[in-house]
């Protein structure tokens, strides 16, 4: 089934009374995980990431999202005392739902709640197969390795070897969860070795 989020947003949301759609500016915090709330989210517009910060204030980039994904704590058991907090990278705007409510339809015709129970499976899918993109990369050994994988992934997802990182180069080395100093001496290695070419954010692969 081809799923259009953006068509399902519009001709349905407004009719749930247990939806809300929310505005935020870049920077703002959209959500922070907690325990047994259950909170299910669509990026509707815009681009932010999913953080975590340890004890000592370390900061990893474990999700980025754009426009359509899906997030919130239902799909994380919080079992960590860490913070995780969904930070807007753009002006965003948010659709809110209690998973709970998924079977609970504020009224006998809400389409939002046909609707919802029958593409559920597959944004369940899709996120899985995020999860599985971060799984790999963070299962490469070296930072020339999680480079490389990542840069596969953006190349095979935007059908071209000439793309521009949707991350900061800090953000990046967040998300790949290694050193950034390291990762720009790995970047300028890459450039020397013909791997790939660099301008700016955008990285053109050449092998």
């Amino acid at each position: 089934m081809d799923i259009d989020i953006s068509s399902f947003i519009t001709d349905f949301s407004n009719c749930c009374s247990k939806v809300q759609t929310k505005f935020f500016k870049k920077g703002e915090v959209i959500t922070s995980y907690i325990n047994k709330r259950n909170q299910f989210c669509i990026l509707i517009k815009g681009k932010a990431d999913l953080l975590r910060y340890d004890f000592n204030g370390n900061r990893t980039i474990v999700e980025h999202f754009s426009n359509n994904d899906i997030f919130g704590e239902v799909f994380y058991i919080i079992s960590t005392n860490n913070e995780l907090l969904v930070e807007a990278k753009s002006n965003c705007e948010v659709l809110f739902f209690i998973y709970n409510d998924i079977h609970k339809k504020c009224k006998i015709n809400c389409k939002f709640h046909e609707s919802v129970a029958e593409i559920l499976p597959e944004l369940i899918l899709n996120k899985i197969m995020d999860l599985n993109m971060r799984i790999e990369l963070l299962s490469k050994r070296t930072t020339r390795e999680k480079l490389l994988s990542y840069f596969n992934i953006i190349s095979s997802q935007k059908l071209t070897k000439s793309f521009i990182l949707p991350f900061s180069l800090t953000d990046l080395a967040d998300f790949l969860s290694v050193d950034r100093s390291a990762m720009m001496r790995e970047l300028k290695l890459l450039k020397d070795d013909n791997f790939i070419k660099k301008e700016g954010n955008r990285i053109t692969l050449l092998y």
